[in-house]
């Protein structure tokens, strides 16, 4: 047998033994504060898990933006950012991806563009994978 021909018959033979290849979590995000707390654990095979509820497909465009804030975060969370929540906050929001954890306030956005980014993911991801209200 040749080169890819073999490797062919490889995969084939490898997918029909039930391996599971499971594809990494992006990030784990929590919002907490006025309302139900808000749990959403993307993986970057496609999918969302809202508020531990059943495994769930999210369209192409929501898992870009997740690779995108991942991303964008990752500088972050290996600084591990933590910024208090002050008096007047709504929400406050964790973060946790692979290199470390953030945690801030809904009002740190105005100055942190990257993180408005991810108050807004919640958002959308919420209404749109979820069906819940944002």
């Amino acid at each position: 047998m040749n080169g890819p021909l073999l490797a062919a018959a490889i995969a084939v033979t490898t997918a029909g033994c039930g391996f599971d290849v499971r594809s990494a979590d992006l990030f784990l995000l929590t919002r907490a504060g006025q309302g139900r707390t808000l749990t959403l654990l993307i993986n970057d095979g496609g999918t969302i898990r809202c508020n531990a509820s059943r495994t769930m497909q999210i369209s192409d465009p929501l898992l870009l933006r997740a690779r995108d804030l991942a991303n964008s975060l990752d500088g972050d969370a290996k600084r591990t950012l933590r910024i208090p929540t002050p008096p007047n906050s709504a929400f406050s929001y964790t973060i946790r991806l692979q290199d470390g954890t953030i945690s801030f306030p809904d009002t740190a956005a105005a100055a942190h563009p990257e993180l408005a980014q991810a108050e807004l993911f919640a958002v959308q991801a919420a209404q749109q994978a979820c069906r819940l209200p944002g």
